[in-house]
């Protein structure tokens, strides 16, 4: 039999993603957890656990005013199959509090952990006050969590003095520790914004800080133990008990530089493809802090929301992976052709783009915040020739350029991009046409590094031939580490923190550069 050519294999892939796509999504309902965990609901469990199941700790995430998702997967034996639990349903209680002596209970309850999603827990406690901190714990089979701590955001009209979230990306188990958790979780955050590559896919390589377990990953139980593997870490765990976690993914928490249901490997059966990412997203899922909303069906799951903090802000956090036409000319670099400004050259797809401009068209808030995974700032880093990065957004000019023109057209106020992916540090003013400097800014992107993946990176970094082609750049560094980001009504400050060595924990960090944005005036300086 030949080998199909590259064209057919991505028509192939197209093929599933469109039309016969409805075929798919019945050959694998069986992968669907939204009737297992239906039927589960309706089994009783309980008992005592003979081991401590709370070994990979607690989190919260996607706050509201009067609730937020509390987060828990029992696990006695993270690295086994199945968690080290038999295939049985277990009762789980939770309980939030004031105090974290839990003198003064608020809300309460009980869900079932299942084994059709290993036996992860997404508990919405509800009920609570605006703007305040809380302390939650769950309680099954005789065993009791850690205590973490969350908070509520403010009343949609309310007007907060002041925010103050880091973001980070790109903690890849084998390149280093997370001494930059560490150092986060003494800065007393109100949120944690995470923007993908949470986990790595790749098989166990030798000769790094820390090994994987295993092959590249495929199967479920794989996507479940890499992700069991990652939350093992002591640092990452107390980072997720500080505060709430918005997060988001780019490719790794699947396959790298995949598009839609694109491969990035052309000779990759694309029905085969589609199921592994069922796959990968029921584990992704199951390993966050998502509300039930999020529950995947298949190989979809829609991870695009938006959380306001009153008056101040409003972030919209947004899927580059799930929906975007694949890359034009391959992943790598390469000139700005005609197909990167066609206007069916998607990075959102249509229904999310639709859903992000309604949403910052009713925005009221003074900062409006797109918390994505791809620089969408135009970078030329070629020597004599162009070539600029397929996968970011400038293999997706021309919509690029629109949500800009969107921008500047309608008003909208202040708004910010928040990036990662590329294990490195960037500041960048956002021109209504990056190829254009003497078109009008719009916007700032603040692009944070890594918090390990890539190794130690060089402590300095010569800006002088990048900024002569590339005048939107206003500062780039390679090192690792993340972005803490406060917010008044008046200002917004970024300030870069950088991890000295991240073959060690105990690390020092270190402030690298502070850079501001005026309300009323997109562009940022530094401070």
């Amino acid at each position: 039999m030949n080998r199909p050519t590259t064209t057919e294999f991505r028509n192939e892939a197209r093929r599933v993603g469109g039309v016969d796509r409805r075929l798919f999504m019945a050959y694998v309902a069986g992968l669907t957890a939204e009737p297992l965990l239906a039927k589960a609901a309706r089994i009783t469990g309980g008992g005592q656990l003979p081991e401590y199941p709370f070994t990979l700790g607690v989190a919260s995430g996607d706050p509201l005013a009067t609730s937020v998702l509390l987060w828990t997967r029992l696990a006695p034996r993270p690295l086994e199959a199945g968690g080290g639990m038999d295939p049985l349903p277990i009762a789980v209680k939770w309980e939030v509090a004031e105090d974290e002596q839990f003198k003064k209970v608020v809300s309460r309850g009980r869900e079932m952990a299942t084994p059709q999603l290993g036996h992860s827990v997404h508990a919405v406690a509800e009920g609570l006050r605006p703007d305040r901190w809380y302390y939650y714990r769950f309680t099954a089979g005789g065993a009791e969590s850690p205590v973490g701590r969350t908070r509520t955001t403010p009343k949609k009209f309310a007007s907060p003095d002041g925010f103050r979230f880091a973001f980070a990306s790109c903690q890849h188990y084998e390149s280093g520790h997370y001494a930059a958790y560490r150092h986060m979780a003494e800065q007393d955050l109100d949120m944690v914004v995470h923007l993908g590559d949470y986990i790595y896919e790749g098989k166990a390589k030798k000769g790094g800080v820390r090994e994987h377990v295993g092959n590249e990953i495929e199967s479920l139980d794989d996507y479940r133990r890499r992700h069991a593997l990652y939350r093992s870490d002591a640092l990452l765990q107390a980072m997720h008990a500080q505060c709430p976690w918005m997060v988001t993914w780019d490719d790794h928490e699947f396959d790298n530089n995949y598009a839609a249901s694109v491969s990035e490997k052309l000779e990759v059966d694309p029905v085969d493809f589609l199921v592994r990412r069922a796959n990968a997203y029921q584990a992704y899922y199951e390993a966050m802090p998502l509300r039930p909303r999020s529950l995947p069906k298949g190989p979809n799951l829609r991870l695009y929301r938006k959380v306001r903090i009153g008056d101040l802000a409003e972030m919209f956090v947004l899927d580059t992976r799930q929906y975007r036409c694949d890359q034009p000319q391959g992943d790598g670099k390469h000139a700005i052709d005609a197909t990167c400004l066609a206007a069916n050259q998607s990075m959102l797809g249509a229904e999310q783009l639709e859903w992000l401009e309604a949403s910052l068209l009713t925005s009221s808030s003074r900062w409006n915040i797109l918390a994505q995974q791809v620089m969408m700032g135009a970078v030329d880093r070629a020597g004599n020739d162009e070539g600029y990065s397929m996968d970011q957004w400038s293999g997706y000019l021309g919509e690029r350029n629109r949500l800009m023109s969107f921008l500047a057209e309608r008003r909208v106020a202040n708004p910010v991009v928040l990036t990662g992916d590329i294990h490195s540090n960037w500041v960048n003013d956002l021109h209504a046409n990056d190829l254009d400097e003497k078109s009008p800014i719009v916007a700032t992107e603040f692009v944070g590094t890594s918090i390990s993946s890539g190794g130690n990176g060089p402590k300095k970094t010569d800006l002088s031939k990048l900024q002569a082609k590339n005048p939107n750049v206003k500062f780039h560094d390679r090192q690792r580490g993340y972005v803490a980001c406060e917010l008044t009504h008046d200002n917004w400050t970024s300030r870069y923190y950088t991890v000295d060595d991240v073959t060690k924990s105990d690390s020092r960090v270190d402030e690298l550069a502070t850079f501001v944005v005026e309300s009323g005036q997109p562009g940022a300086q530094r401070s």
